[in-house]
């Protein structure tokens, strides 16, 4: 009997260890990758009242009165002024606020005659004035580890005065495609019963989308000895080794024989398409032996690879959702099924339909174009009417 998907997800990462390969990298080199460590704030931002606008800084309640303006406070610059009965000081976006002072009028409420300001337009008590820690205050958590750093976090590392910082080595995938029939870019096909190499194109861009370094090692014919051989060579250079073809039925399918020098952790699972996964220990390092089927492979990284990649990285589980099917759907498989599929949005609902996907093997690479998802169809069931809620899962 088959394992269930769910069933071979806790296999899984009852497998996985904590992620410990860190390095520390320039502020600019850092778009793109994960946080290693928690990041706090050192101080309050800001540490002192500032102006968030261009105007006066002075007490609320001398509104209604003439002012005497004592002076300036450039950005940048400490304030030389206190504020007292009648005064003013001329204050600049992202100056402090003198001493003394609660309130900033902007420069288009008043009227300047030589060193007197008349406000025209009142304002509220605090208007424009930044309260210390308006950003963020002293040990505030401002970023957990596992935090992809996009530009605002960059921006906010920067402001914290951080040149370097330290992240996660970009984990190494390896891609080891195997069978006699197929040829490599470049190659011409001699017959009919050939095909081109796609799963090492379609597996290593999948892998640097989620921010993995990758490895590509020559195609692999069906031969047991080199077999072998190829396996333990490629492990040497990568973290996750992923191979494609050898692992169902066939007289050739020598990398399924090959895996048993290793800790064979999960031998198929009931679900469709890739019912025929199988997943191995290598030390700390894993080798997914996938379908040769593209379609089949690239829908197995997304549920396994994905998987471990999200738990060494600390990455949420946010590429699963909901939506509303439009249209009807007859089951073809007994099995768990992840079927292509598009994904719209209107009118604030999520809407999941079937056109333009080709039904037959698991060879139809173009069934994931145009950013598809996968529907998710569960295994007791048989068929779903139009509306009906179903799961997505979206590609990386």
């Amino acid at each position: 009997m088959l394992m269930s998907y769910e069933e071979s997800l806790k296999i899984l990462h009852s497998h996985i260890k904590t992620y410990e390969k860190i390095e520390k990298i320039a502020l600019t080199e850092c778009l793109g990758r994960i946080l290693a460590h928690d990041i706090k704030a050192p101080h309050n931002q800001p540490e002192f009242p500032s102006s968030a606008m261009d105007g006066y800084a002075l007490r609320f309640e001398d509104q209604d009165k003439p002012l005497k303006i004592l002076g300036i406070t450039p950005a940048g610059s400490m304030p030389e002024f206190k504020i007292k009965d009648n005064t003013c000081v001329k204050t600049f976006t992202g100056s402090l606020m003198s001493e003394g002072s609660d309130t900033l009028v902007p420069v288009e409420n008043v009227r300047v005659e030589n060193d007197t300001l008349f406000i025209e337009k009142k304002v509220a008590k605090g208007f424009a004035v930044r309260k210390v820690g308006e950003n963020y205050k002293k040990d505030e958590l401002l970023l957990k580890k596992g935090t992809k750093l996009n530009y605002s976090e960059l921006a906010l590392l920067a402001e914290l005065g951080f040149f370097h910082i330290s992240v996660f080595i970009k984990p190494i995938v390896g891609v080891l495609s195997s069978g006699s029939e197929i040829k490599d870019l470049g190659e011409s096909l001699e017959n009919p019963a050939q095909i081109r190499s796609s799963n090492h194109i379609a597996l290593a861009s999948l892998a640097k989308n989620l921010g993995c370094e990758t490895r590509v090692f020559p195609l692999l014919k069906d031969e047991a000895e080199a077999t072998f051989l190829a396996l333990k060579n490629a492990l040497q250079s990568c973290d996750i080794l992923l191979t494609t073809g050898g692992v169902s039925m066939g007289d050739f399918d020598f990398l399924k024989k090959a895996l048993k020098e290793y800790e064979l952790i999960i031998d198929k699972a009931d679900i469709k398409p890739g019912r025929h996964i199988k997943i191995a220990k290598a030390d700390e390092k894993f080798i997914l032996a996938l379908p040769g089927f593209p379609y089949s492979a690239m829908v197995m990284f997304n549920l396994y690879a994905r998987e471990i990649l999200n738990a060494w990285l600390l990455q949420p589980k946010d590429y699963v959702c909901k939506g509303f099917l439009q249209g009807n759907y007859k089951k073809k498989t007994p099995f768990l099924e992840f079927v292509a599929c598009n994904v719209e949005f209107e009118n604030g609902r999520i809407l999941v339909n079937l056109e333009g996907k080709k039904e037959g093997s698991s060879a139809i690479i173009n069934n994931l174009n145009n950013k598809a998802a996968l529907m998710i169809v569960p295994k007791e069931c048989e068929f779903l009417e139009n509306e009906s809620l179903v799961e997505l899962i979206f590609m990386p």
